[in-house]
């Protein structure tokens, strides 16, 4: 007597219209519940396996139709034996069993690329407008020179790991409920490495690198600012089983100056006048990165005024070409005065009125977002 087979949108537990994704997820669901190798109750196996036919069959466009169409009466190909779909079943299996990911024995020993490696290098501000010949100390590994990377005491060498005979895997054979197969593993004795070490080397331990500190030469060049990289080809951590060797990165960062700004390639510098001279003008000695530059103030000047001196800022990395320097203007107020300069100002304020006068000119911050586009 046959027994008759549920329908297999009944068996998943969704409706006729269901999506792929809602299908998949329906399964992964019900094949997690009822593993055997989880769910150990009388019938568990079985109910496995109906879920996986529903599955084989609902998941392929094709068997599907001719299920819509035909029922089981159209299974024609498609059944129990007829796995199409082995993807998602091996997910199931690696959430069950853990699952796992490794390397083959070829990818262990085939040439790799060394790590690269990074250097924060603090330079002042000076240093990194003109820029500077500056010597790092880099700690890295480095090929044992006593057993030249073989992880052996001179006189001997590595031989053949007996366990995976120079594999670096293991495989057994192991049985499922879908027939036996083969896991393959990193051999526990040489971790991979296919050769076992009897007598390691002195100066390493058989781990075929040492630790050095290098004194390397960085050419820092001019216009540099923070967070600019400078690579070093080659001196990174040297590569595995003969691949280059990574690079070192300099990572530069620059220490804030006294009175100079940095603004993109231009500097911004403020300097002080006295009510005098912003009142009739004067010839001023500004500094700036080159040494003093004169500048002329007309008269009148403001508080908070704007002068731009041409070609004496921060040069450009990439071009043979220079920022300006941004000069703004501070008018000084005397906190205290002499008995003359009072008379004076005393004087000087009998000839100016005591008008109060709203501001229409453009503030100093104005000034500023004018000069630097912001």
């Amino acid at each position: 007597m046959s027994t008759q087979k549920r329908d297999y949108y009944e068996v998943l537990g969704v409706g006729r219209d269901a999506s792929p994704d809602e299908i998949k997820k329906a399964f992964r669901k019900l094949a997690r519940q009822y593993h055997p190798d989880v769910n150990k109750e009388k019938g568990a196996e079985a109910t496995f396996k109906e879920i996986n036919e529903a599955y084989e069959v609902l998941s392929d466009d094709q068997k599907r139709a001719a299920y819509d169409r035909y029922g089981h009466a159209g299974r024609g190909g498609f059944g129990p034996g007829d796995f199409g779909g082995f993807g998602d079943i091996n997910d199931i299996f690696s959430e069950f069993f853990g699952g796992f990911t490794r390397q083959s024995s070829a990818q262990r020993r085939s040439p790799r690329r060394g790590a690269d490696l990074r250097y924060d290098l603090r330079l002042e501000f000076l240093e990194a407008v003109f820029g500077a010949e500056k010597e790092i100390e880099v700690v890295r590994n480095e090929t044992c020179p006593r057993c030249n990377g073989s992880g052996a005491e001179p006189g001997t060498s590595p031989s053949r790991c007996r366990t995976c005979n120079g594999t670096g895997e293991v495989r057994r054979m192991q049985q499922s409920i879908l027939g036996s197969f083969v896991s393959v593993t990193t051999c526990p004795t040489c971790n991979g490495t296919g050769e076992v070490i009897a007598v390691p080397c002195k100066q390493c331990g058989g781990r075929k690198q040492v630790r050095v500190t290098r004194t390397l030469a960085v050419n820092v060049p001019a216009g540099v600012d923070n967070d600019t990289q400078i690579r070093l080809n080659g001196e990174g951590e040297p590569g595995v089983n003969g691949g280059p060797p990574g690079n070192l990165y300099v990572v530069i960062s620059v220490a804030p100056h006294p009175y100079f700004r940095r603004k993109d390639q231009d500097i911004v510098v403020e300097v002080g006048v006295n009510v005098a001279q912003a009142a009739l003008g004067d010839e001023l000695e500004v500094p700036t990165v080159d040494g003093s530059e004169k500048l002329i103030i007309p008269p009148g000047t403001q508080s908070g005024s704007v002068f731009r001196i041409k070609g004496r800022g921060v040069p450009h990395l990439r071009r043979n070409t220079r920022g300006d320097q941004i000069v703004v203007v501070s008018v000084n107020i005397p906190q205290s005065l002499t008995a003359e300069q009072r008379r004076l100002f005393t004087e000087l304020s009998k000839t100016m009125g005591k008008d109060v006068t709203p501001q229409q000119e453009k503030g100093f911050f104005d000034k500023l977002k004018d000069v630097f586009g912001v």
